[in-house]
């Protein structure tokens, strides 16, 4: 979980502005194409900020007891929308922005075109390039695979929406504050199915845990050739595709 206020890094007596211009240097490196961890760019050493410390700790797949997932089984999907609307009830999304969305494409030649459909989401990668450049560090990760956000730590500077390459992230019109679909994380830990996957009719969404054999994600994985978005960035996302069209997902985001 990321520091809350009154940690060390605070005490020391970092300013907004040392920490907005950390953040800036983060994101030049990440855009260079450096690695996307910064503990793997830096061991961390007593004396080092918040962010080397923090990174140092870095969930890995490997430590996990829990590891959530989706699988998304486009031969299934509809187009009816249902998880778009579910997700912005439950979550209170406001209006003009999205956590879930869904892009539409008519394939093939005509006459002979078929309709296909996309539902598109936060990743939640095991690599996400969305943590490290948190100048605050509000994003992060927890050691069940989930890749959340602070809303109280988060200052809106927007550099976590710029360094996700799947367009998930915005700007809340409302809170001023990053924004993104947490896998109804709440929902989760009650026991219950995110809203998108309760609601989907065509029964196209699934979620399990990635770490146990016998899930429905992991005995879908075993059963069908499965695809992740962009697999060459190295961000290991936890949504699975079955089914993948190319063609809709050249420009992937809402």
């Amino acid at each position: 979980m990321p520091p809350k206020k009154g940690t060390e890094v605070v005490e020391k007596g970092v300013s907004r502005r040392e920490f907005l211009r950390g953040g800036l240097a983060i994101a030049a490196s990440a855009a260079a194409g450096s690695s996307l961890l910064l503990s793997q760019a830096a061991p961390a050493r007593a004396e080092d900020d918040g962010h080397a410390r923090y990174y140092d700790s870095f969930p890995r797949r490997d430590a996990m007891e829990h590891r959530w997932a989706m699988v998304v089984d486009l031969r299934r999907c509809v187009g009816c929308r249902a998880c778009t609307v579910a997700c912005k009830s439950e979550n209170n999304v406001p209006g003009g922005v999205f956590r879930t969305w869904l892009r539409f494409a008519e394939v093939g030649k005509y006459p002979q075109t078929r309709p296909r459909f996309f539902p598109s989401f936060c990743n939640h990668c095991d690599n996400p390039p969305c943590v490290p450049v948190c100048p605050v560090l509000a994003t992060y990760k927890r050691d069940d695979g989930l890749v959340l956000i602070d809303a109280e730590q988060c200052i809106g500077c927007g550099y976590c929406i710029q360094a996700c390459p799947y367009g998930a992230r915005f700007l809340n019109p409302v809170t001023r504050t990053a924004d993104k679909c947490t896998l109804c994380a709440h929902r989760l830990e009650a026991g219950q199915t995110p809203a998108c996957v309760a609601t989907c009719i065509g029964a196209a969404l699934t979620v399990g845990d990635l770490n146990d054999p016998g899930s429905d994600v992991s005995r879908l994985l075993a059963q069908y050739p499965a695809q992740t978005l962009k697999p060459e960035l190295g961000t290991d996302p936890m949504f699975f595709y079955v089914g993948l069209d190319g063609r809709l997902v050249e420009e992937v985001g809402p």
